[in-house]
């Protein structure tokens, strides 16, 4: 594996993107967000919501935060044996 030297931080971030991404390089992509999913599966609804105001797009955003998070713990306490009621 050949050793690369930069002369700015800048340079280094750059030299990382993928200018010609094959098949394999979208295999992992789609690997790490599969992994992504098993570890943290958030669900929100698709689509576009109007809110005729903020504190009711804030109050949506917190009863599907808290969905997420119930549903998160539920699923840990049965991987680990305890049952949360």
């Amino acid at each position: 594996m050949p050793v690369y030297k930069y002369k700015t931080f800048e340079e280094a971030k750059i030299a990382l993107w993928c200018r010609e991404p094959d098949r394999a390089y979208f295999t992992q992509l789609n690997s790490l967000w599969a992994l992504a999913e098993r570890l943290s599966p958030f669900k929100y609804t698709s689509g576009v919501f109007k809110y005729r105001t903020i504190e009711e797009a804030n109050k949506q955003r917190r009863e599907w935060d808290l969905s997420n998070a119930r549903r998160t713990v539920y699923r840990d306490s049965k991987s680990n044996g305890t049952e949360w009621e």
